[in-house]
């Protein structure tokens, strides 16, 4: 049964993105990657690398629009939605960004190498992380209707102490952190571990649904 659900959400995504395929497209399709939306219309999806506003200042992902992920994560992504929705209607995720080619996490470790903030960016000649082999994704919740996105205390891709997992506690006197956003990382921490995904303890956004080791060992490099 988990086959043949894998092989229809991937029968559906190529044929929903081979109207409109860009190089990048072909590339995940071709890796039997799934479009996001495609596995679940209510995900919403921004992906900071089409914007300048990202840890690199500039576009990165220039034919690439759609979020893919494997089959299984996007599944697993899907549990996590179907979990917000549960707790709070009003809510939905929003995806910042899934897989990643390693050409691209090349460009970004460019941005940080030699600095003190090369911590956050896995090194591409080490392999790279799990959103080189669509494992993982930067989310976030945002406001069902209107897409406005839930203050977290610090935007995605802050490379910075207080974007740590487990801070909000100790930094919370200081003022930084209102009670508001330390409950908002914590719902999305929750739904997400409901969907099977492990965070990153120096991004309050990025979760991995599998280990770097299972990664490397199971499945596909994006290049």
């Amino acid at each position: 049964m988990k086959k043949t659900i894998l092989s229809l959400l991937l029968f559906f995504s190529l044929t929903a993105a081979a109207q409109q395929a860009s190089g990048t497209d072909e590339r995940m399709l071709s890796l039997g990657l799934v479009d996001v939306q495609a596995v679940d219309p209510t995900i919403q999806v921004s992906l900071a690398l089409t914007r300048r506003d990202n840890p690199a200042g500039k576009i990165l992902y220039t034919d690439l629009q759609t979020a893919y992920l494997h089959p299984q994560a996007a599944l697993a992504l899907k549990k996590a939605q179907a979990a917000l929705k549960r707790l709070r209607p009003d809510l939905s995720l929003k995806v910042y960004d899934a897989a990643r080619p390693m050409s691209v996490q090349a460009q970004l470790y460019a941005v940080v190498a030699g600095t003190d903030k090369n911590i956050y960016v896995s090194n591409p000649k080490s392999g790279g992380d799990q959103h080189n082999y669509g494992l993982a994704v930067d989310v976030t919740l945002c406001n069902a209707e209107t897409g406005d996105t839930l203050a977290m205390g610090t935007p995605i891709g802050s490379f910075v102490e207080e974007s740590r997992v487990g801070m909000e506690s100790l930094k919370a006197e200081s003022g930084w952190l209102t009670q508001e956003m330390a409950d908002n990382r914590e719902l999305l921490r929750r739904v997400m571990a409901i969907g099977g995904f492990k965070a990153l303890r120096t991004e309050w956004w990025h979760f991995n649904f599998r280990t770097r080791s299972e990664a490397k060992a199971n499945f596909r490099v994006i290049k």
